[in-house]
């Protein structure tokens, strides 16, 4: 069964082949970790979850590397503005190290919590130093690179394709640029391979600028100090990358953001570098808004797993509202949408508990009316066709129903344990785990209530009802049986 995906790199839907049977090479932008994620940012990596299980579904052995941005010129596109970790180190009164440590601690529990397959991989940029400097000496031994008073750039002006990827129009940009950040550079486009630590400041994390990427061969400043810098963004991605997984991957993923800049600077110096082509299939996540809006701190709509936790809300259920949109649309969070996702995840669950209530396992599957096996594959299908988790989202919606109004006797006790397993390994929602039985005591609870039912003592019944309640079970009866829920 042949995966499509929606491939930036030829802005169609494109058969997936991999470079080796049966093996995938996979490259995920991880996070700058300087703050908690929000709601914005874990989108992507859910999205990119459902990519790995996907594949692993269809019996690809995936090779996974998701990097972690704990140093670097982290700043905007145009290279203006603050260095991240750096202000985040201020702002909390911390080593810039210690802020790193601190939120890929978090990033690392917040994964955990969302379900996602951890990478093979989670390279930190600090610990490829050494790679990144033998990356920029390649490209300065092929005449891409130039040095001006703050770093070493790329030259994008020698890498004829630069604007084909992003479909970017560089003289539109240069017509238009009214005050360029940097007027030492050559062209606009061109970014920073290495900065200079500026000579005023002492950064927590800078290393010696070794001496043969310097055009003029000095390593020491005017007071005999080696001239310190530190790897710019885009650099770190390319060398941890190719460091891992070779000089051409199978796919690379990321939000649309990164297409006009970050990954069309990854494409020109990883391919000037090798002369292959860098990855064969790109995927690009759009963004999420909050109502409507952008994500941005003046608006303070940058909700954490912690805030939506702490207004009653699961990383499940999150998870769950990520995928009701397509990773190519553009979401938008409310937190109506968000208890939508909650109501539906809790009656998924309700469902589920029915496994433990069907008693007749034993006799011959070909008797039982409900059978939901064929729907597994179904669901499969719909995320081969560019990870269409909406529409897999549907069929799970009826194959459940068909079983939530059938008589228990009906329905196929291992043809639903194998679809509830598999809903779990292709979407991450724990439905398994998050479905146990109830105790014996609550079952004898529910048959006293169904006899003092029987019996027609309804204040009886009733009272059984509430203490179930109170131990978060509910009942349903109906024609043919009394099913219990969770509250």
């Amino acid at each position: 069964m042949a995966i499509k995906l929606h491939n930036t790199l030829t802005s169609e839907l494109n058969e997936f082949v991999s470079q080796k049977p049966g093996e995938v090479s996979l490259y995920t932008c991880g996070p700058t970790v300087y703050n908690y994620l929000h709601v914005g940012n874990w989108a992507a990596y859910i999205y990119w979850d459902i990519l790995v299980r996907t594949l692993i579904a269809n019996d690809y052995n995936v090779k996974r590397v998701m990097n972690i941005t704990d140093v670097g010129h982290l700043v905007s596109d145009e290279d203006e503005g603050e260095d991240k970790l750096e202000k985040g180190a201020r702002r909390e009164g911390k080593t810039a190290w210690e802020i790193a440590d601190y939120y890929l601690d978090d990033f690392k529990s917040g994964m955990k919590s969302l379900g996602l397959i951890e990478p093979q991989f989670l390279p930190r940029a600090t610990d490829y130093i050494d790679e990144q400097l033998e990356l920029i000496r390649t490209l300065k031994s092929k005449g891409y690179t130039y040095q001006i008073n703050d770093g070493i750039y790329f030259d994008t002006s020698k890498f004829p394709t630069y604007a084909n990827f992003a479909h970017l129009d560089l003289a539109g940009q240069r017509a238009g640029a009214r005050v360029e950040f940097n007027p030492e550079k050559r062209n606009p486009s061109d970014f920073a391979l290495w900065k200079f630590s500026p000579s005023d400041e002492k950064r927590d994390m800078e290393w010696p600028t070794p001496t043969e990427l310097l055009e003029d061969g000095k390593t020491e400043t005017a007071n005999s100090q080696p001239i310190m810098g530190f790897p710019g963004w885009h650099l770190e991605c390319s060398a941890m990358s190719m460091a891992i997984l070779g000089e051409t991957l199978d796919i690379h993923t990321g939000g649309i953001d990164h297409i006009p800049v970050h990954h069309t600077d990854e494409i020109a110096q990883s391919e000037s570098a090798t002369g292959k082509r860098f990855s064969n299939y790109w995927l690009h996540n759009n963004h999420l808004k909050v109502n409507g809006t952008k994500i941005s701190k003046s608006l303070e709509n940058g909700y954490t797993l912690a805030d939506l936790e702490q207004k009653g809300f699961s990383p499940m259920d999150y998870r769950m509202f990520i995928l009701q949109g397509h990773y190519r649309a553009e979401g938008n969070f409310t937190f109506e949408n968000l208890t939508a996702a909650k109501n539906r995840l809790h009656n998924w669950r309700n469902i589920a508990a029915i496994r433990h209530q069907i008693h007749d396992s034993t006799g011959d599957p070909n008797d039982k009316q409900i059978s939901v096996y064929a729907s597994s594959q179904a669901v499969l299908e719909a995320l081969n066709d560019d990870l269409n988790t909406p529409v897999a989202l549907k069929i799970i919606d009826e194959a459940l129903s068909s079983v939530q109004n059938a008589k228990l006797s009906d329905i196929d006790q291992h043809a639903l344990n194998s679809f509830l397993e598999s809903i779990d390994n292709l979407l991450g929602l724990q439905i398994v785990q998050s479905t146990s039985d109830i105790s014996d005591d609550i079952k004898r609870l529910i048959l006293e209530r169904n006899q003092a039912r029987k019996n027609k003592d309804f204040k009886a019944s009733d009272k059984l009802r509430y203490e179930l309640e109170k131990q978060g079970i509910t009942v349903r009866d109906t024609k043919h049986d009394t099913i219990w829920e969770y509250v």
